[in-house]
C-alpha cells in the first residue's frame, strides 16, 4: 500500500521541472501516463552525453515509475484520446508555455468542463498571470532574475548559478505540494482546481533570511563567496590536504571549536564572544582559524571535531558521495532493471514513510513502451484500433 496509490496522472510535462514532480507521485503509487510526442519523446532522450547504449543519462534521473505512451496532440484522434485519457484521470501535469495548450483545446477551462474533478497542474517559468507569462522559463534565467545568481559566487567574481537547475527542480517540489493540496481540498469539495506553479516565485520563495536581510536594511545583499551573512565559522576551511566545512551555529558550539582547536582564549576575547560580534570581526578572526586548521590533514580534523561535539564535513565528490555508508543505508542509490539496458541506477526515495513507503517500481521506460497497454487498459482498445492508430501516425 503506497499513500497515492490509485491516483492517476497524465503527464504532459518534459525537461525538468514537470518530469520531476510527477517522478515523486510516481514513487508514492500514483499511475503516471507519461504522453510523448511520436517524433523523438521527451526533448532530454536526446540530451548528452553521456548515453548509455543509446539512452540518456539525463532522461534516465528523472523518469522512474512512469509508463510512456505516443501519441501525437496534432492529430483529431490524438486530442480524443487525450481528452478519453482525461476522463479517468485525478491529475493532469503540463509545463508548457501559458497558452500553448489552449490553442490545442486543452487549456484549464476546457478540461475542467471536460472533468470537474481533475486536478490541473501548470508549471511555467512565470506563471499564468503578470505581464512577463507569455515569456520562456529556462532554469539559468530564472535562477538570475529571481536574485539567486546575484547572491552566488565570490564578491570579485562574475553571478555564479548554482550547480544543478535548482529552479526547475523546486518548481517540481512545489508542483508536488500544490498537487496534494488539491486533491485533499477535492476530498472535501468533490472537485478539482488549478495549481498554478511558476519557477520564479519559486526561487523567490527559498531567498527566505536573504529577502529578511534585504526588507530589513532596504539593501541587496551582495556575493559573499563560502560566507553565511549572519553566521561565522560556518564556511570550508583549508587543511594541509584539502578543504573541509565547519558549521559553527552558536555560542555553545563555539566554545567547543575553540577548545578542540587548543585556542580556549578566543571564547571570551571581546571581538569573538557572540555570533554577532564574531560576523562584525570577521575579517579578524578568520585568518586564526585558517592558521590554526592548516596544521593538519582534513580527515583527521573531521575526526577530532566530531569527537568535540563540533559540527564539519567532508567536500565530496559525487563518487564519494555515492560510496557513503550513511547514504546506502538510506537507500539513496538504487538499482531497477530495463528492458534495454540490464539494469540503471537511480538515486532513492527520499521522503521516508514508515507505513505506506515510496517505492521505485518501473525503470525509465522506453518511448512509447507502454502505448498499447495504456489505450487497452484505460480505454479498453482492441489490438486492431491501436493497430490502426499506429499505421495513421497518432501513436
Amino acid at each position: 500500500m503506497q499513500p497515492l496509490d490509485g491516483i492517476k496522472v497524465v503527464d504532459l510535462s518534459r525537461i525538468l521541472a514537470g518530469p520531476f514532480c510527477t517522478l515523486t507521485l510516481g514513487d508514492m503509487g500514483a499511475e503516471v501516463i507519461k504522453v510523448e510526442n511520436p517524433e523523438g519523446g521527451d526533448d532530454t532522450r536526446g540530451w548528452g552525453p553521456p548515453f548509455i547504449n543509446g539512452e540518456s543519462a539525463y532522461f534516465l534521473s528523472i523518469n522512474r515509475n512512469k509508463k510512456s505512451i505516443t501519441l501525437n496532440l496534432k492529430a483529431d484522434r490524438g486530442k480524443e484520446i487525450l481528452k478519453a485519457l482525461l476522463r479517468l484521470a485525478d491529475v493532469l501535469v503540463e509545463n508548457f508555455r501559458p497558452g500553448t495548450l489552449d490553442k490545442l483545446g486543452f487549456g484549464y477551462e476546457a478540461v475542467h468542463q471536460l472533468s470537474p474533478r481533475l486536478i490541473y497542474c501548470s508549471i511555467s517559468g512565470f506563471g499564468h498571470t503578470g505581464p512577463e507569462t507569455q515569456r520562456p522559463g529556462y532554469d539559468v534565467i530564472i535562477q538570475g532574475e529571481s536574485g539567486v545568481m546575484s547572491l552566488t559566487g565570490f564578491p570579485d567574481g562574475p553571478p555564479v548559478k548554482v550547480g544543478l537547475s535548482v529552479a526547475d527542480i523546486a518548481a517540481g517540489m512545489y508542483g508536488v505540494q500544490g498537487i496534494l493540496l488539491a486533491l485533499v481540498s477535492r476530498e472535501r469539495t468533490g472537485r478539482g482546481q488549478k495549481v498554478d506553479i511558476a519557477l520564479l516565485d519559486s526561487m523567490i520563495s527559498l531567498l527566505t533570511y536573504q529577502a529578511g536581510i534585504f526588507f530589513a536594511t532596504g539593501q541587496s545583499p551582495n556575493r559573499m563567496g563560502n560566507f553565511h551573512p549572519t553566521i561565522t565559522p560556518y564556511e570550508p576551511f583549508e587543511a594541509q590536504d584539502g578543504y573541509f566545512n565547519v558549521a559553527v551555529g552558536n555560542d555553545v558550539l563555539w566554545a567547543r571549536f575553540c577548545r578542540v582547536l587548543g585556542r580556549e582564549e578566543l571564547i571570551s576575547d571581546p571581538r569573538f564572544a557572540t555570533g554577532a560580534k564574531r560576523v562584525e570581526n570577521r575579517e579578524v578572526l578568520r585568518p586564526i582559524l585558517e592558521k590554526a586548521l592548516k596544521t593538519r590533514p582534513a580527515q583527521e580534523w573531521l575526526h577530532i571535531l566530531n569527537e568535540g561535539g563540533v559540527p564539519c564535513g567532508a567536500i565530496n565528490s559525487l563518487a564519494e558521495v555515492f560510496a557513503e555508508p550513511q547514504v546506502k543505508a538510506r537507500e539513496m542509490i538504487l538499482e531497477v532493471p530495463h528492458p534495454a539496458l540490464g539494469t540503471v541506477k537511480v538515486t532513492g526515495v527520499p521522503v521516508k514513510l514508515s507505513a505506506t513507503p515510496g517505492q521505485i517500481k518501473r525503470p525509465p521506460p522506453l518511448l512509447g513502451e507502454h502505448t498499447e497497454e495504456v489505450l487497452q487498459a484505460w480505454l479498453g482498445m482492441s489490438a486492431a484500433e491501436i493497430q490502426g492508430l499506429r499505421g495513421d501516425g497518432v501513436i
